[in-house]
């Protein structure tokens, strides 16, 4: 048996930009022979690593690492990893099933062992031990691990011509952290709620390819929500409707063209309207700017469909000895109704969240009771002992919950009257952020589960009113290695959160269906709120001063701030 970790790559890597014409990609389902090239819609190319082909005289080890490494070049169906598999396997291995990512191509363990002598050996078998830290499965959904050990398992055998080469191994690919990025993109497909009212984003990572509208388009049409969201969300799509055949062509003025089979031609103006615009949503990402539903060649004239558009930027919500309102520019304004009553409870209020519409503030006292503020009224909502911070949904809901019993979610009306929140994070053991995201769909959290701290997310379910029921099964986003002191939504699929390690403080950014990228916090930092970008974001620290980042470095803004606020939806 021979060992080693990882040495230097088997040949060299060039990066190149590579010209998107009309050389073929990777398909993530059946055979894509035509689509777009991405120079045509206007997006910039895409950077890809040309990996190395078989060495001659290569051991299996060596084999098996440069396989690895032809991982990041998927041009042509990946087929440089193709070379050093036998024939037989090259035909049938899928590396569309699937992306097992792990810490770094350094810390790969690879063992062998051939059957007789190391120079007349024709059969063996190479075990790899990784530092598996994250998966994306068929459908490009993305699921963080806890960073357990794993062993990719491949046989090998000589060829005709005494080569080395992988006879069996596992479909899918491997792929360190750092270049699972190079290789794939995030897109998001877009669903309803259960209004048809807005569209809630399903991240999902594809591999870098011209024919991307393309792989959108039959990921939306054949496939389904990811399960955590799916109790919450629908698509306008009826199953008997799909794509004639397996392409999108785009014009040059970013109009793409969708074949639909002649099932279509019975379905309803509304309903048509509500495909044209989900889709539409969904492959914006893809440089498409219109897209038009057809039959047979002949246009099914869709409309569009009426969806709640983002709420404009609002600017930061602050309090100080004597002002509570919309900070902006370098003003404060105040809000009808409501700055007067929260000013008179200045001394004692630690936090506050804002209504979408600004008619009302849930507010949360130094003694932990959570009160909300409307037109000059002041009502207690909940006094239960450890509450966490308020979260204020789309629809006029207060959310509430102590640290200490996660599944006593409570959603209060506006009218004060309680409703409790059934299954709500069933695994976790305790809770320390909790907030309602933009489409009152997903409702994001920071809690303990066996043992240890994790951002997770769940699906929101609502009855035909709107009044939530019940939460979906929980999502594991990431986890954390510090305290988290503040979680807040940052624009349709991303959160920041401000964590605290070891006295420490960063802001960490999360993808909700993909990996997270950490950033220094000014020294001091305890309150964060969060917007429709990262530019948005604002901190405050220990001394009343407010932090808005610019770039890589955090710019000072007024030094008098008491409490950071939020908005509904951040």
């Amino acid at each position: 048996m021979t060992q080693h970790r990882r040495g230097p790559v088997v040949g060299m890597l060039a990066v190149v930009a590579v010209a998107l014409t009309a050389c073929a990609g990777l398909p993530t389902t059946g055979d894509v022979t035509v689509g777009l090239a991405r120079e045509d819609v206007g997006l910039p190319p895409d950077i890809s690593q040309i990996a190395a082909e078989p060495l001659e005289g290569a051991s299996p080890e060596q084999i098996v690492e440069g396989f690895l490494d032809a991982a990041l070049t998927p041009t042509d169906g990946w087929q440089i990893a193709r070379e050093f598999l036998s024939p037989e396997l090259a035909e049938t291995w899928r590396p569309s099933a699937g992306v097992t990512i792990d810490e770094g191509a350094a810390g790969r363990e690879f063992n062998a062992e051939v059957v007789g002598e190391v120079d007349t050996a024709e059969k063996g078998d190479v075990r790899v031990l990784l530092d598996q830290i994250a998966r994306v499965d068929e459908d490009g959904a993305y699921t963080e691990l806890s960073g357990d050990e794993s062993v990719a398992s491949f046989q090998v055998a000589r060829n005709g011509n005494g080569e080395w080469r992988i006879t069996a191994a596992a479909d899918g690919i491997v792929l360190d952290a750092e270049a699972f990025t190079q290789v794939f993109r995030k897109y998001s497909l877009q669903f309803y709620d259960q209004t048809w009212t807005r569209l809630v984003a399903d991240v999902r990572w594809l591999p870098r390819r011209p024919q991307i509208a393309t792989t959108l388009t039959q990921s939306l049409l054949e496939g389904a929500p990811s399960d955590w969201l799916a109790p919450a969300v629908r698509s306008a799509f009826p199953s008997d409707v799909s794509l004639v055949r397996d392409a999108v062509p785009i014009s040059e003025d970013k109009v793409a063209t969708v074949e639909l089979t002649p099932s279509a031609l019975s379905l309803e103006a509304t309903q048509l309207a509500r495909m044209r615009t989900q889709l539409e949503e969904t492959l914006r990402s893809a440089g498409v700017s219109e897209v038009r539903l057809t039959v047979n060649g002949s246009d099914l004239n869709a409309g569009q469909a009426a969806i709640q558009s983002a709420v404009p930027e609002p600017g930061s919500v602050v309090l100080t000895d004597s002002q509570f309102g919309t900070y902006l520019g370098d003003e404060i304004t105040p809000y009808a109704g409501i700055s007067e009553g929260i000013l008179k409870l200045a001394p004692s209020v630690v936090a506050v969240d804002m209504a979408v519409d600004n008619q009302r503030a849930a507010v949360q006292l130094d003694t932990g009771a959570v009160w909300t503020v409307a037109d000059g009224r002041v009502d207690q909502l909940d006094a239960r002992a450890g509450l966490l911070k308020p979260s204020m949904d789309p629809y006029g809901y207060t959310w509430t919950v102590p640290s200490s019993a996660p599944q006593a979610l409570v959603a209060w009306e506006p009218n004060v009257t309680q409703v409790d929140v059934a299954n709500a994070f069933s695994e976790a053991s305790s809770i320390s952020q909790l907030r309602v995201g933009p489409d009152g769909v997903r409702v994001a959290a920071v809690a303990t589960v066996g043992g240890q701290r994790w951002i997770i997310s769940a699906a929101i379910v609502r009855d035909e009113n709107q009044v939530p029921v019940e939460l979906g099964p929980t999502q594991m986003l990431a986890q954390l290695d510090g305290e988290a002191l503040a979680l807040s939504w940052v624009g349709d699929d991303s959160l920041s959160v401000l964590v605290n390690s070891d006295n420490s403080p960063a802001v960490l950014r999360q993808d909700v269906g993909g990996p997270g990228a950490s950033a220094a916090a000014p020294e001091g930092a305890q309150m964060l709120s969060g917007g429709r970008m990262a530019t948005s974001v604002r901190i405050l620290n220990a001394e009343g001063v407010l932090f808005a980042q610019r770039g890589t470095t955090w710019q000072t803004g007024r030094a008098d701030v008491l409490v950071l606020g939020t908005h509904a939806g951040q």
